[in-house]
């Protein structure tokens, strides 16, 4: 089935090469574990250390799903580096994914977006400026 993950499908946070000093592009892949999100934090959290704030565009069309603690952990990242972003961008399909980005605008120190798949370059362009 197209867009279905398996237990034995590698999960994926891939670095987009559109990322630069002060942008972090992402595509987030299958279900997403909280080893695998540990991992990735540390490069975030290095750019954010050089650059002050960042920009941040993240690509979840072919996210299924994540471990009950990535949600818990990215919740505690997203308290201790709350005002770290000015712009986040969102690029989705999914109804959870709409809401999570309404309530993070409500929270976060910068500007979040949602944008539909069809609006990814849109969406890069509104992250960029």
């Amino acid at each position: 089935m197209a867009g279905h993950s398996t237990v034995d499908e590698k999960v994926m946070i891939q670095m987009l090469p559109e990322n630069s000093d002060s942008l972090v592009c992402i595509k987030v892949s299958g279900k997403l574990t909280d080893a695998e999100y540990q991992n990735f934090i540390p490069s975030v959290e290095a750019i954010i250390k050089k650059s002050g704030t960042i920009k941040f565009y993240v690509d979840i069309l072919d996210l299924d799903g994540w471990e009950w603690r990535v949600a818990w952990d990215d919740f505690a990242f997203g308290i201790e580096h709350w005002n770290k972003f000015s712009k986040i961008a969102i690029v989705g399909e999914k109804r959870w994914a709409q809401i999570s980005a309404w309530a993070t605008n409500k929270f976060a120190g910068g500007e979040v977006r949602f944008f539909h798949g069809n609006e990814a370059t849109e969406a890069l362009s509104w992250v960029k400026h």
